[in-house]
């Protein structure tokens, strides 16, 4: 970026004016007539070159040049002589630097040097030039002066050259007086580095995206009125220092330390170090006001990329998994490194996730890819980690170990590192897919194009039988579905499948009351060995097994209650797979609806929560409220609802089941009465069976009254309206944030 004549010159007119944002100018209203001297020197001629090669090659020279210092930092010559290549090989340059050179020499070698006047002279040599190349060239030309001399310094008592320089200028006397000079000389280099930090600060705003930041910009506007003040007194300053070299020379051993001169640069370079710090506050501002508008520009080529249609999928993974070393994803299974061209053309899995998701969780994903991917689909579809990391807190040992952890486990594809992951990457995964906490499975198809937001709820349902894995085919499984016992429980207990076809009757109870639980598994035995019933009993806990659960358990084994699933793991993925069921649900609904896939806001904390209140399934009244989403047509939906909300109460439940299609379920305590009033329906149950004669005496529990919550995971998307599976009318809706649930 240049800064052209007219921005330029314009905007610096009214430097002595107050700047914008209440800031101060660097001039006061006293210093006006300087102001409109240091303006009236700048006459650029739209002439523009790469002034940092430049820089960096004098930038080196003064670090080099410093004398008496025991370690100077060592450049690598490579480096150097690479900036030197690229510098612009403007014919003017190496003339126009000689001169500044020879005029600071001069004006400072006289008896009356005014600084004033010289830095005023130099600016007027270099009016053609834009503010960062006027002090480039400057501090070049102090380098040259400068790197003289510390070649004299360091070079004189080995070098017979260097020696004879010395004592032409009868510095030899001085260079063994080093407790004479070292003070004043320790001032110059403090000032140099002053004067290198502010010069460095004007080449940073001039490299500025002008796309991006207009030279109207508040936060330029500032810029622009501080810069001809600071190049002045970087000039200014580099005078100073070179007339501090230049009284050296034939002061012999009579030379001695000023105050008054140690005043004048500590001065300036306090002056300086304050410029660096009010413009290095405004570069900030400006990168901010960059970044924002680079990021807000890559958000909405990253949504037009996902609105496009594409021959392949390349694209699209490309921009995710951007980087410039092509093979950065790492095969889990292999650990060997692969770029993303092997994906082409494949259904690609994207698991979105953070780095806090639990083992189970994992567990249980990396068992449905193993049995999904080992028969004939392993050449269909592949699955890609996609991490998601707050950025806004730092990456330490801790979390790197934690990704390490998760990444060996995974069978699938991983990036190396997830800062390959870029933030607008980020920022579209949170808003376009909803990613805020829960994981998500992304589905694109061969063309890139999102087929699914989420199958993950889907493959936890239907496993292989998901392929591809599309939302249409989520539609079409859950039209071949109904309430059966199978759909509740699959293949997470084999034994509860072989008694449906042994057609024994199946009991599954949940809660945490184990007073409730003793009476309830104790009196339904007493039933059934009184009805001659086969009846196998399975405890299966609540959603979060904690102490409290597994005290139950404990109670349950010793006192032979009933049969309960010893593995944590079966507990926590029968209650994940009921919340699969209601997310699948209500995202199809909202699809139907016309909302899908909807928008749900990101709240902070680690778990976002909707709370909704739905109960027990009834027969559906005639004449029941009429909701406009359907709600109330989908049992499969309300008895999901319904077996969560019992979950979420607290409250104790049971479903009791005698094949794959009859079920009773209902809350535990009601269903715990109606059980003590056996004898007065008793006698129904061999006309009619044991669970028709249960449903008939139950009838009688149906109420109005009723107090129930469903408190669905974070990642699913509240629907505009809700219906009560007891009494069918519009519940309302709230939210929860909650970190954990620990008993």
């Amino acid at each position: 970026m240049a800064l052209t004549p007219a921005a330029a010159t314009g905007t610096m007119a009214h430097a002595h004016k107050p700047s914008v944002r209440g800031q101060r100018p660097l001039l006061s209203s006293s210093d006006d007539r300087t102001n409109n001297q240091i303006l009236a020197t700048h006459t650029p001629d739209g002439r523009d070159f790469d002034v940092r090669p430049l820089m960096c090659v004098v930038e080196d020279a003064l670090r080099r040049a410093t004398p008496i210092t025991i370690e100077t930092p060592q450049a690598s010559v490579e480096l150097l002589e690479d900036k030197v290549h690229q510098i612009d090989p403007v014919e003017v340059l190496p003339h126009t630097i000689h001169k500044i050179a020879s005029e600071i020499t001069y004006k400072c070698s006289g008896t009356s040097n005014d600084a004033h006047a010289t830095t005023i002279g130099i600016l007027h040599m270099l009016s053609t030039f834009n503010w960062d190349a006027k002090v480039a060239l400057a501090m070049a030309a102090f380098a040259v002066n400068y790197g003289q001399f510390g070649l004299t310094v360091q070079l004189h008592p080995t070098n017979p050259l260097a020696k004879s320089i010395a004592t032409l200028k009868q510095l030899h006397d001085i260079f063994e007086r080093t407790d004479v000079i070292k003070p004043r000389l320790d001032a110059v280099n403090t000032l140099v580095k002053a004067t290198l930090n502010v010069t460095w600060c004007i080449i940073e705003f001039n490299e500025l995206p002008l796309e991006y930041l207009g030279a109207e910009s508040p936060e330029m506007k500032v810029a622009l009125t501080h810069i001809p003040t600071a190049v002045y007194w970087t000039i200014r300053s580099i005078i100073a220092c070179e007339s501090q070299i230049t009284g050296l020379i034939g002061a012999g051993r009579n030379n001695t330390s000023c105050a008054t001169e140690a005043w004048e640069l500590s001065s300036l370079a306090h002056k300086l170090n304050s410029m660096n710090d009010h413009l290095t506050k405004q570069l900030e501002q400006c990168r901010h006001h960059i970044e924002k508008k680079q990021q807000s520009e890559a958000y909405q080529a990253l949504v037009r990329l996902f609105e496009t249609v594409h021959i392949d999928n390349m694209k699209i993974l490309r921009a995710l998994f951007c980087s410039k070393d092509e093979r950065l994803l790492i095969d889990g299974t292999t650990k060997n490194r692969v770029g993303v061209g092997m994906l082409q053309r494949k259904i690609v899995l994207l698991f979105v996730s953070d780095i806090d998701i639990s083992d189970e969780e994992l567990f249980v994903l990396i068992q449905i890819y193993n049995d999904t991917h080992g028969g004939q689909l392993e050449r269909r579809f592949e699955v890609i980690w996609l991490p998601i990391v707050d950025r806004h807190h730092p990456w330490d040992a801790k979390k790197d170990e934690r990704y390490n952890h998760l990444a060996s486990k995974m069978p699938w594809y991983y990036p190396n590192n997830p800062s390959l992951i870029d933030p607008t990457v980020v920022r579209y995964v949170r808003h376009a897919w909803r990613f805020d906490k829960k994981p998500l499975l992304v589905v694109l198809d061969p063309q890139g194009k999102v087929v699914s937001p989420n199958a993950l709820h889907m493959i936890s349902i239907w496993g292989s039988l998901a392929f591809p894995f599309t939302s249409a085919r989520e539609e079409a499984l859950w039209k071949e579905e109904t309430w059966r016992l199978e759909l509740i429980v699959d293949e997470i207990d084999p034994t509860i499948i072989q008694a449906i076809q042994d057609e024994r009757f199946v009991c599954l109870y949940g809660g945490e009351d184990i007073e409730w639980i003793k009476q309830f598994t104790t009196l339904l035995r007493s039933i059934a060995q009184d009805m001659e019933i086969p009846l196998e009993m399975i405890y299966v806990g609540k959603s979060n097994p904690k102490e409290r659960v597994k005290k139950v358990m404990s109670t349950i084994a010793a006192e032979k209650l009933s049969s309960y699933w010893q593995d944590s793991t079966m507990v926590w993925f029968f209650w994940v797979r009921l919340e699969s069921m209601l997310h699948s649900k209500m995202q199809l609904h909202e699809k139907s609806s016309g909302t899908f896939p909807g928008h749900r806001a990101i709240v902070p904390g680690n778990s976002g929560y909707s709370a909704i209140a739905p109960g027990h399934v009834p027969e559906h009244p005639n004449g029941g409220p009429k909701v406009p989403n359907g709600l109330e047509n989908d049992k499969i939906l309300l008895e999901i609802m319904s077996l969560l909300s019992y979950d979420s109460g607290g409250h104790p439940w049971a479903v009791i089941s005698h094949g794959s299609l009859d079920l009773v379920r209902y809350n535990g305590k009601k269903l715990l009465e109606c059980l003590g009033q056996f004898d007065t329906w008793k006698d129904n149950v061999e006309p009619e069976g044991f669970l028709p004669a249960l449903r008939g005496a139950l009838e009688p529990y149906h109420t109005e009254e009723h107090c129930i919550k469903l408190v669905l995971p974070g990642d699913v998307s509240p629907m505009e309206r809700v219906v009560c599976a007891e009494c069918l009318k519009p519940m309302e809706k709230f939210v929860m944030y909650q970190c954990c649930n620990d008993d």
